[in-house]
């Protein structure tokens, strides 16, 4: 069996093993980490081999730790990281170059049809009909989006919603509320099997799903990184959240809204939670609290997109796509039926 984890802002670790009668044998971990002493890679192998084969990730990470000789150095990667790539193995975990990656990056979308694609395109990986896809919205619109979780009356300031011509919508991921509009966000979307984040917690796969994202703004000469459990930050501010949904027809959604160019002083208006941020933390802007990519690169939206792409494809392979007919048509449908339902919208009062 064979597993490889990229350990996000860390090294890639690859390990192979055999499971003979319910024990894993053979196990041998390899990578670009650095480790020292020499003689710790025989002792982080010594201390897998031999464990059942359902061990989980704690009980590895315990083993390998309490394996180390004293004094070791581990640069690169952790005992919890050798657990993920174990498990990876065990599980027959796939990697980003197993598949066709797809890039959608077409026409704007409203918000509420957005939130309906999210779904389809989902439901369309899981059932094998679309290949893995990598999709950059544009939208029609401005919008104030809410976790799937979220109380509607304490998240958002419908008053001002209407009183600005803001769309309110309710996703199907967990998360925070946000306010976005076109041409102030980059937001993408990943659609992928669950097995490329097999034998990884959802903490671990959110940063492991973004890392490409971390490479292409360190290229921006941004000094970004993923701050748990679901957002890109850099020195100087938050850059966006990413938010995730596991369907059982075994795919996930991933999908990530970064700020671009806000308007700090509207969303303050319509965003409830975004007052009380400014009150507790005593900031009278709100600016102060989100940094825009157009303030940390100088560069357009486009150009910021397009090192995204370029980097996605140098990293996995990406060739264009585009969303069929007939998922636009799924998709318009599910907004009648639901994303545009006044009982999806008020799930949660």
């Amino acid at each position: 069996m064979h597993g490889e984890y990229k350990v996000p802002g860390g090294k890639l670790l690859v390990v192979d093993l055999d499971v003979v009668e319910g024990t894993i044998v053979n196990f041998q971990l390899a990578g670009d980490f650095f480790l020292e002493p020499d003689e710790a890679l025989a002792a982080i192998n010594g201390a897998v081999n031999g464990l059942p084969e359902e061990s989980g990730s704690s009980d590895i990470t315990e083993a390998v730790q309490t394996a180390l000789p004293a004094g070791a150095m581990l640069l690169g990667f952790s005992p919890a990281s050798v657990a993920v790539a174990t498990r990876r193995a065990l599980t027959r975990a796939s990697v980003w170059t197993d598949y066709d990656w797809q890039l959608i990056h077409g026409e704007p979308y409203p918000e509420l049809l957005q939130m309906a694609l999210d779904q389809v395109l989902t439901e369309e990986v899981g059932a094998g009909h679309r290949q893995p896809t990598l999709r950059f919205w544009e939208r029609t619109e401005p919008a104030v989006v809410i976790g799937s979780f979220q109380s509607l009356k304490n998240e958002v300031d419908l008053e001002n919603a209407e009183k600005y011509g803001i769309q309110v919508a309710r996703r199907i991921t967990g998360g925070g509320a946000m306010f976005v509009e076109p041409g102030s966000f980059i937001t993408y979307s990943i659609y992928a099997p669950t097995d490329l984040v097999h034998g990884m917690s959802f903490a671990e796969s959110y940063a492991y799903l973004d890392e490409w994202v971390i490479t292409a703004l360190s290229v921006l000469g941004v000094d970004a990184y993923y701050q748990p459990l679901n957002d890109i930050a850099s020195s100087a501010g938050k850059i966006g959240g990413a938010a995730q949904k596991r369907l059982s027809t075994g795919a996930l959604l991933h999908h990530v809204t970064m700020s671009y160019d806000m308007d700090a002083e509207k969303m303050v208006q319509v965003l409830r939670i975004g007052r009380e941020k400014m009150s507790d933390k005593g900031t009278k802007s709100a600016k102060k609290r989100v940094d825009p990519l157009r303030s940390q690169t100088g560069l357009s939206r486009d150009e910021i997109m397009d090192e995204m792409v370029n980097t996605f494809r140098g990293l996995y392979g990406l060739r264009t796509g585009a969303i069929t007919s007939e998922e636009l048509a799924r998709a318009e449908q599910l907004v009648v039926e639901k994303f545009g339902t006044e009982e999806w919208l008020h799930r949660v009062p």
